[in-house]
């Protein structure tokens, strides 16, 4: 093990001995599988059970993983292996990642090197190297504040689906970011803990919006001239239709119409804006057929446009398992160094986790940068690094360290 790998080490090892108790154990803790990534080896051991969280915590400050996941699955014998463990239900995973949601800021700050030829690209990897044609990478993803952001927004969506159209209270949901690029819903009820993963999947197409067909909506079928489209009070998809339209019609620019296939109404639509967005007003419809110019194919367009707006990005994989192991809350996470944390519901909007889950306040570090991008942790900006040697405080480095894009200076 490197210099630098037991400097990171050490500091897991600080966190663990000194916080092991602010480590709260899932519901039916003896139920559940552990499983931990060793800093050495990386590798995953797994199949671990323990019957109390005193067990738990002291096995965490022997281990000293990198990663600690439990199961969202209950089992009679969580330490079999799986045809052994006797599935008894499992929690509604969803993951929500900024590694899923397209946004600016990964050409900036995101890296991919070919797996073969060691080629080096930025924003997102692409199918093939352009290089060798290798279809392997190698990944370097960083938080920034626009990709934590917009995970934020997806989650905040999430909850509003689960609590209004399914019902859920919120003390059934558990919300918690992930100590990296995102953020976790977690539902512990009886109502969803016996469901397979087909009727996991038809939530999942739920949230996704998946299967919506407008004429079922009021917009009409293709031939039929007749629109009564939802209202923005409308509950369930209806209701989050009319709002995702009204959302793109009051910022919609000629381009942004254009692009989803609109020509012709393009600047009728623009000229009406105004209009349009006032048809909802007191006990209006909305602006389904007011404007005689901008038929029902128009506003089907549109309309679609809206389902994806309202629509969650989640991770389809995460929700269908019903094996899935999830990172649990108050631990590190082994490629930011930052925790783990549940996040209250009612105080998500204003979360700001490159502050809230920084752990390692105390010191700093020197450190040589190979390659960094800027990045904030708490008040302060670092960056971007270019094979540079730089004494930082010691959650910034082990940012770094975490990322691979540094080592300690002995």
């Amino acid at each position: 093990m490197s210099f630098s790998s037991h400097f990171v080490k050490d500091k897991f090892a600080q966190y663990y001995q000194k916080y092991s108790s602010s480590i709260q154990p899932p519901a039916s803790i003896e139920n559940r599988e552990f499983g931990f990534l060793l800093l050495k080896e990386r590798i995953m051991l797994r199949h671990k059970g323990f019957r109390s969280v005193d067990d738990l915590r002291s096995s965490l400050k022997t281990i000293v993983p990198s990663d600690v996941y439990y199961s969202s699955a209950y089992y009679e014998r969580p330490e079999e292996e799986m045809k052994g463990k006797g599935w008894l239900g499992a929690d509604l995973i969803f993951d929500i990642d900024a590694d899923h949601i397209p946004t600016p800021c990964g050409k900036v700050h995101d890296i991919w090197v070919c797996s073969n030829c060691g080629a080096v690209g930025r924003g997102e990897s692409l199918k093939k190297c352009p290089t060798c044609g290798e279809q392997k990478f190698n990944e370097k993803t960083w938080p920034c504040e626009v990709c934590l952001e917009s995970a934020k927004v997806e989650a905040i969506k999430l909850i509003d689906v689960l609590t209004k159209d399914f019902g859920f209270s919120s003390g059934e949901l558990k919300v918690g970011f992930s100590g990296h690029r995102g953020y976790h819903v977690q539902v512990e009820s009886e109502e969803v803990r016996e469901l397979d993963s087909m009727s996991r999947k038809e939530i999942v197409d739920y949230v996704l919006g998946i299967g919506l067909e407008a004429e079922f909506h009021g917009l009409g079928g293709k031939r039929s001239r007749v629109l009564a489209g939802p209202d923005l009070n409308d509950l369930g998809w209806r209701g989050r239709i009319a709002r995702g339209t009204y959302a793109f019609l009051l910022t919609a620019s000629p381009e942004e119409l254009e692009k989803i296939g609109l020509k012709k109404n393009v600047n009728t639509i623009i000229q009406h804006k105004k209009k349009l967005l006032e048809s909802w007003k007191g006990k209006g419809k909305g602006p389904w057929g007011i404007i005689r110019d901008i038929g029902p194919e128009s506003w089907r367009k549109i309309a679609q446009y809206g389902v994806g707006k309202q629509s969650v990005k989640i991770d389809t994989v995460v929700t269908t398992d019903i094996h899935r192991l999830i990172r649990l809350a108050n631990t590190l996470h082994g490629k930011t160094g930052l925790k783990k944390m549940e996040v209250p519901i009612t105080g998500i909007e204003d979360f700001d986790p490159l502050k809230s889950a920084v752990t390692f306040k105390e010191g700093t570090v020197t450190v040589l940068v190979s390659d960094a991008p800027q990045f904030r942790l708490g008040d302060e900006t670092y960056g971007p690094y270019k094979e540079q040697e730089i004494k930082l405080p010691t959650a910034a480095a082990l940012m770094l360290l975490c990322k691979g894009a540094a080592k300690v200076v002995e």
